[in-house]
């Protein structure tokens, strides 16, 4: 029986498709903000998951990424993000231009996202951290990973700089790691390699090695078609950093990439991406130096003909179904703060 009702509230909500849909084009025919020639909106994702982790609560499930692009083919007009953004320079932008980027370079962008946008013949650009392709871990999954397993019951973090804290269900862990991780975000990067190694003892455990892309999907991903941009070597934020590191982790991240795509990247993606607390003007100086011809934040909104093209805003994912993603996306684009709602 619960099977019979599960498939047949798939059923409903697959016959609303084609409605939310119509709804969604007749929202943009009539002058939605999104709508507007002129206007890019560039969609930002991290991982695509199996199914739901309670751990990774903001990450989006591969059925409702399947949705959201389905959604996305047929209301949108999905460009490559070269392509969108000489022709937003030009002024021959189409109405409802997207482009989609993915940032870090999570494995699962490969084995779950990549198919799906192949299906539905969808370009998209997936900035990536070099230093830890193939076996090693983003900072953030290591705190994650260690939680997720840390024996229940008192934990003491006061060696962190944090309060001591209790350990119980699934979702007190979820919530100790963004503390620690939000805490970890701007300490220098031996610290922060220091930390992430006592995290990784707490359960005796060994942690996952199969998160992150392998050079062999760098090159898989360029090779099918797709845009590959750089995101630093070590994902740091480039204000917590001196001017030298900030320019060996982004020039430095250009040459790994370089070495496994077709050609030398063109678009770079700020780490956390939220404009003068983790970049500022001599950032954004050093990647243009680098060699590339966009970066973007996670400034909330779309990208304007005016805009700098080394600050372009993004849109963050929502987690809900294909006909109010749609429509969330054409009615979002009048926001333009100057902080993203969900940083990097």
């Amino acid at each position: 029986m619960a099977l019979h009702l599960s498939h047949a509230r798939r059923q409903r909500s697959s016959d609303l498709y084609p409605v939310q849909t119509w709804l969604a084009r007749l929202l943009a025919r009539f002058g939605a903000p999104g709508a507007a020639r002129g206007r890019l909106t560039i969609l930002m994702y991290h991982r695509v998951l199996a199914v739901a982790d309670p751990m990774r609560p903001h990450d989006i499930t591969a059925p409702t990424f399947d949705e959201q692009m389905g959604a996305l083919a047929r209301v949108f007009n999905v460009l490559p993000l070269s392509e969108a953004l000489t022709r937003l320079a030009a002024g021959t932008l189409p109405e409802r231009s997207a482009c989609i980027t993915f940032d870090d370079g999570y494995r699962d962008n490969v084995a779950i996202a990549l198919p799906i946008l192949q299906r539905l013949r969808l370009p998209a650009t997936f900035y990536v951290t070099s230093g830890v392709l193939g076996d090693g871990r983003m900072f953030n999954d290591t705190v994650i990973e260690a939680l997720r397993e840390a024996p229940a019951g008192p934990l003491d973090l006061t060696w962190l700089g944090l309060p001591p804290t209790i350990v119980s269900d699934m979702a007190s862990r979820a919530a100790i790691a963004q503390r620690v991780i939000a805490h970890l975000k701007y300490v220098a990067l031996p610290v922060r390699d220091e930390v992430c190694a006592r995290m990784a003892r707490l359960d005796g455990h060994a942690l996952p090695t199969d998160l992150m892309m392998t050079p062999e999907h760098v090159t898989l991903i360029d090779r099918a078609g797709m845009e590959i941009g750089g995101h630093t070597t070590d994902h740091v934020m480039l204000t917590a950093v001196s001017m030298n590191e900030a320019r060996r982790q982004i020039e430095g991240n250009r040459r790994d990439l370089a070495a496994l795509t077709a050609s030398p990247p063109r678009h770079f993606a700020y780490p956390n991406g939220r404009p003068e607390m983790d970049f500022d003007d001599d950032h954004v100086r050093i990647v243009r130096e680098a060699g590339y011809q966009s970066a973007v934040t996670t400034a909330w909104g779309q990208a304007m003909r005016d805009d700098d093209v080394f600050r372009l805003s993004r849109c963050g994912t929502f987690d809900v179904g294909p006909g109010r993603f749609a429509t969330r996306l054409l009615l979002h684009g009048r926001a333009r703060d100057r902080h993203a709602p969900m940083a990097d």
